[in-house]
């Protein structure tokens, strides 16, 4: 898959994100694993998917998420972050009783956000 450029009245843009966010209270309580990695990572595609964001590359580690996303400029890297990290919280928190009883919120609010800048989706991958 190599990196779009998007056209829009406006113009044309090619921006990819890379964001990671990590789970509250980490290490002692990991991102979620088994069954609920699954569907993790159905959910984070889905949304972004639903938002046209297509995602380059996730990574779903114990004690992070990475997710290589790009995405119009109308749409910040904030904005992008706090609905996949939002949604997800919010869906896995109903699906799975467990991670709504051990854990007051799922994720740790601050995130790290860079651009991806001119590299091929394939160093991304990498």
């Amino acid at each position: 898959m190599s990196c779009r450029v998007m056209v829009g009245v406006g113009g044309a843009c090619d921006l990819g994100y890379h964001v990671v966010w990590c789970p509250k209270y980490r290490p002692s309580r990991p991102v979620p694993s088994g069954p609920d990695r699954g569907r993790l990572d159905v959910l984070i595609r889905g949304r972004c998917a639903e938002c046209d964001w297509p995602v380059v590359a996730l990574g779903i580690e114990p004690d992070r998420v990475h997710l290589f996303v790009e995405a119009h400029p109308e749409h910040s890297p904030s904005y992008i972050a706090h609905q996949v990290m939002g949604f997800t919280s919010y869906v896995l928190c109903g699906e799975f009783p467990h991670l709504r009883s051990r854990l007051p919120a799922l994720w740790s609010w601050p995130c790290f956000v860079a651009t991806v800048g001119a590299v091929s989706a394939g160093t991304v991958r990498r």
